[in-house]
């Protein structure tokens, strides 16, 4: 039997929002901001003080857990929230919790993005992840490259040519050795270089554009554009690696 170990991880941020924002973005709106929360293992909310303290678990086979904690308190600066996130973690487990912890900070950040900028929009969400060729050492630099991005500062603003999206002005509003976070007017694209930890370069598309109405139609819309974009991002990530 796989060895598992456990770990926790704690974060403190203030986001500009307020708690009742906060608790209906990482209940409801999860693919606006980080990926579809409810297409995991069904959760169970532990604690349930709206809109204080928040906690949801989930289990899966064989011990597998996962659970989220949100403690929310209002301040002069927007809202404080205290993240914690428990679960487990097997084989290359040091790498996989440097990851998650990684990981989680840009997660928040893009909570923040989104409440700020795109709250309550109808979201297209789409999940891409390079070939087999984007897990090479250099994978994320040279999508950074690609892009002339090599070198890039949080809060630039760059002319772009998306896949998906086509020439946008888009702000830098995450970047470090890791992750870049790109922001237009109508969407948020989330570059993950998870080949340096093992895995493969990824992205997310948050697409913003489509201010449908429910219905038949609407779902239509958005599947064509979550297609939209997994084919031109598809395509362009295999051109890139090949």
């Amino acid at each position: 039997m796989t060895e598992q170990h456990p770990f926790e991880i704690v974060q403190d941020v203030v986001i500009g929002a307020s708690p009742e924002q906060i608790w209906k973005a990482v209940t409801e709106d999860t693919s606006a901001w980080m990926f579809p929360l409810q297409n995991l293992y069904p959760h169970e909310r532990l604690t349930e003080d709206y809109p204080k303290h928040l906690v949801q678990r989930m289990e899966g086979p064989d011990g597998w857990y996962n659970q989220l904690e949100h403690v929310l308190t209002p301040g002069p600066d927007g809202t404080h929230l205290h993240y914690v996130h428990s679960s487990v973690l097997t084989d290359n487990w040091e790498q996989e919790y440097d990851g998650a912890l990684r990981h989680t900070a840009f997660y928040l950040h893009t909570l923040g993005e989104y409440l700020a900028h795109f709250e309550g929009r109808p979201v297209v969400f789409v999940d891409v992840q390079g070939p087999d060729g984007a897990t090479a050492p250099d994978a994320f630099d040279r999508f950074l490259a690609a892009f002339a991005l090599t070198g890039v500062i949080q809060g630039e603003k760059k002319d772009l040519d998306l896949p998906g999206l086509g020439p946008v002005e888009a702000t830098v509003d995450y970047a470090n050795e890791y992750f870049l976070g790109l922001r237009t007017d109508e969407a948020m694209v989330r570059v993950f270089g998870r080949n340096l930890f093992g895995d493969r370069l990824g992205l997310t598309v948050h697409d913003f554009s489509l201010d449908t109405a429910s219905g038949t139609s609407a779902d239509a819309a958005r599947s064509a554009r979550a297609e939209q974009h997994a084919k031109a991002w598809g395509e362009y990530l295999g051109t890139l690696y090949p």
